[in-house]
This record gives C-alpha cells, sequence and structure tokens, in this order.
C-alpha cells in the first residue's frame, strides 16, 4: 500500500510512477479526505484534553462546595461531540483506506514504460540448441519416457493437473533437493509454510482484495482462508506487526510449498502439458532488509536464479520488465526466462522483485534504526529459487537425444538415480 505521507508531500511524483502502470490517477478527493480527517482528528484530541483536565477538576470543586452541575453537562455535551468527530475520523480512514490499498506499487523510475513488448533483455545465456532430427515436445518426451501421467491426473482431479510418476517424481524431486541445497550454501534460512493462510496473509502480500478471485478460497471458512498461490505469501507475512533491530537486517529465507492458482480464463494452445496448470512446485526466496540495501538485495537474488538455471545447462535470458508487464505490488522486476524449443520462445521461470515498502505498510511490518532510534517500514524482496513446472519442459526438450532418451542435469543425478532416462520398451 502506498504511504499518504508521500502523497501528501510530493503528489505528483507519486502519480508519475502510478501512471507507468495504470491509466489515470487524481489524488485531489484523497488528499480532501485527508485534510478533513487531520483536522477531525485534531479537534478530538483538544476536546478530549478538555475533558480530562476538567473531569480532574470536578472532584475538586465538590469537595469545596461548589455546584458542577453545569460542568458535567458540558462534559457529557463533549462526549457526544467526540463520539460524532471519532466516528467522523473512522468513516474517513476507511475511505483513505479503500482508495489507496487497491493501488498498484509505483514503478521505479528505471523501469522502463509500457507492456510485456517493451522487457528489455538484459543477457543472455548458452544458444538454442540446432536438431539433426525432429525433436519432440515436453509432452510426448514425458509420456513415451513415463514420467508424467497426464490422463490420470485429468481424472482424480480434472484439467490443469498433471501427475508425476517413477523416475519423472525423482527428477522433480532432485531439482527441489537442488534448490534446497543451494539456498542452504548460501545462507538462506530454510521454511516450511502451511498451506491454508487468512485474509491478512493475502492483504498483507497485495493480493487481496484486488486480486482476490485468482486463488482457490476455502468455502466453509469464516475467515476468509484460501490456499497460498506461493510460498512468497505466507514468506511475505513473517513479520506482520512486528517491529524488527536494523542489526537483523538482512533477514534472507527460502520456503518450499505447493502453490495453487485457480488460473481463470483458457490456455493457449502452446501452454499445455506443464507450461500452465493449478497446481505446481515452487521454492520461493524472500529477503527483508533496509530500504538503502534494496537495489543490492535484487542483485543478490537475479544472480542467485541465474546460477540456479546455469548450473542445469540450460539455455535462458534475464529481462528486466516493462511497467505494465510487472504485478501489481512490485516497484521492479527482474525475469529469468528459460527457452522452451517446442514452443520457440523464452518462458519466466522465475521473477526476482523488489517491493520496496509496499508490503510493510500493509502488513505493519518495521524495522528500528540503529541511526535515529525511531522505527521505519522494512523493504521486501522476493524471487523463485525456482518453479519446477517450467524447468522440467525445458530439461526435456534442451536435452532430448535422437533415440527419445533425456540426459539429466549433471547436479540432478545423485538424486534422480540416473545419467540418461530411457524410453519405456
Amino acid at each position: 500500500m502506498l504511504d499518504i505521507n508521500k502523497i501528501r508531500q510530493n503528489p505528483e511524483e507519486v502519480r508519475r510512477g502510478l501512471l507507468k502502470k495504470i491509466d489515470n490517477i487524481d489524488f485531489t478527493e484523497l488528499l480532501e479526505w485527508d485534510k478533513e480527517c487531520r483536522a477531525s482528528i485534531a479537534e478530538v484530541e483538544s476536546l478530549k484534553a478538555k475533558r480530562n483536565k476538567v473531569s480532574a477538576d470536578i472532584p475538586n470543586l465538590k469537595k469545596e462546595g461548589k455546584d458542577v452541575s453545569n460542568l458535567v453537562e458540558e462534559m457529557k455535551k463533549i462526549g457526544d461531540d467526540i463520539k460524532v468527530l471519532d466516528d467522523k475520523v473512522e468513516a474517513f480512514q476507511t475511505k483513505i483506506r479503500e482508495f489507496l490499498e487497491v493501488l498498484p506499487n509505483p514503478a521505479d523510475d528505471d523501469v522502463v514504460d509500457g507492456d510485456k513488448e517493451q522487457n528489455q533483455v538484459i543477457r543472455s545465456f548458452g544458444t538454442k540448441r540446432e536438431f539433426t532430427f525432429k525433436p519432440k515436445d515436453h509432452v510426448e518426451l514425458a509420456t513415451s519416457l513415463g514420467l508424467i501421467d497426464y490422463k490420470r491426473a485429468v481424472k482424480i482431479s480434472g484439467n490443469g493437473f498433471w501427475m508425476y510418476t517413477g523416475l519423472g517424481a525423482q527428477l522433480e524431486w532432485a531439482l527441489l533437493n537442488y534448490f534446497v541445497k543451494t539456498h542452504l550454501k548460501d545462507g538462506y534460512e530454510f521454511i516450511l509454510p502451511p498451506y491454508i493462510l487468512n485474509y491478512e496473509s493475502g492483504y498483507t502480500a497485495g493480493q487481496f482484495p484486488k486480486f482476490k478471485d485468482d486463488v482457490f478460497r476455502i468455502e466453509n471458512s469464516e475467515k476468509g482462508q484460501f490456499l497460498l498461490p506461493t510460498a512468497e505469501t505466507p514468506l511475505a507475512n513473517f513479520y506482520r506487526d512486528e517491529v524488527v533491530p536494523e542489526e537483523e537486517l538482512p533477514k534472507k529465507f527460502f520456503g518450499y510449498s505447493a502453490c495453487f492458482r485457480s488460473e481463470a480464463g483458457s490456455y493457449r494452445a502452446s501452454e499445455r502439458g506443464m507450461i500452465r496448470g493449478h497446481q505446481f512446485n515452487k521454492i520461493e526466496m524472500f529477503i527483508y532488509c533496509t530500504p538503502q540495501d534494496s537495489e543490492k538485495m535484487l542483485e543478490e537474488l537475479v544472480h542467485k536464479a541465474e546460477n540456479l538455471v546455469n548450473g542445469l545447462g540450460l539455455t535462458f535470458q534475464v529481462s528486466k520488465l516493462a511497467s505494465r508487464d510487472c504485478s501489481s505490488a512490485m516497484a521492479k522486476t527482474i525475469d529469468i526466462e528459460i527457452w522452451i524449443p517446442s514452443m520457440n520462445e523464452f518462458k519466466e521461470v522465475s521473477s526476482a522483485s523488489m517491493c520496496r515498502e509496499y508490503q510493510a505498510i500493509r502488513g505493519n511490518m518495521r524495522y528500528k534504526s540503529k541511526e535515529t532510534g525511531k522505527n521505519a517500514y522494512i523493504n521486501t524482496l522476493n524471487a523463485s529459487g525456482l518453479a519446477t513446472s517450467r524447468l522440467i519442459p525445458a530439461i526435456l526438450e534442451q536435452f532430448q537425444q535422437e533415440d527419445g532418451s533425456v540426459v539429466v542435469p549433471e547436479p540432478l543425478r545423485e538424486w534422480v538415480g540416473c545419467d540418461i532416462i530411457k524410453p519405456r520398451n
């Protein structure tokens, strides 16, 4: 959520950042509500101070034998006025909050304006393989190798699901083990979060109220609970309503979870198989830091995601997203995109994003500054490290052999148990 103080102080600067993501924004009414709200708060505080003083004087006046009936009546009137003003303040604060909570995070100044067509490729790794035979797509490969059972998954759960079998399950788990091993080596703390979250968690992460229909909600829950769409959501709530000492920052976490997305709308024909689905596995990296460390932490997350993909020997590229391709809660995003030969395009496997204080304001997450001794909003960042549902298609397609077998990336072999996955007889 946006800080009302920043809008008061420099509405045009905030407006410029927002116009990179939305078509129009006008703060006139908001600032008028804010002005009236602050005036009412000042009036309430003045009346309460007067009531406290007079209420303290009344017992003494009674001891002196003086008539206090007029003062008692006046205090009742002041009490009624305070109630009216409190209701007025609450109404203004509700309107202000509802105005702010649906606004996106303004894009950083160095983020290019525009949609995904304006995304900028920063660097590339590897070269697109030139096949000397007719290559298969990942669906055909996964089926012929006995790695994934698409038909039974649809029978069990419906469209948009798949089921790992045999070496496919081992390959999936090998990827997760590879990520866990690397993150632990880099000093990140491992978190296994709950899969069912409350409404406040979705609100703090920036998904609610605007994107509440993108999740699977628990129908019989009275607390607005839902299935997590990513481990980012619980990790973004780790310090909700807490103050973290600055000397403990940065705090670096990674969490594993299955992820659940309602994914409203139809898929493109090219996005069959595992490219998009309602459930997939992902390990998420998450960092809490001071504002001055945000840029450095973003670079760290990008390089960690790059190194994971590079370690698998895959062809991929790194892109800086244009403003309207960034998610609502993020000020800047760098994508790691992996090449899928059958689609002849790069698909995102990690979005490293800098949220600045947007989630912290929503979740009231602060740190105590060593320099000033005062509390300030913490900064949050996240990145997939990594999502597996697009890595396996890339591994199968990029490393397929003419005989239909697939070479297993070297870092995964200790868990898969073989160097080459061969077709079933």
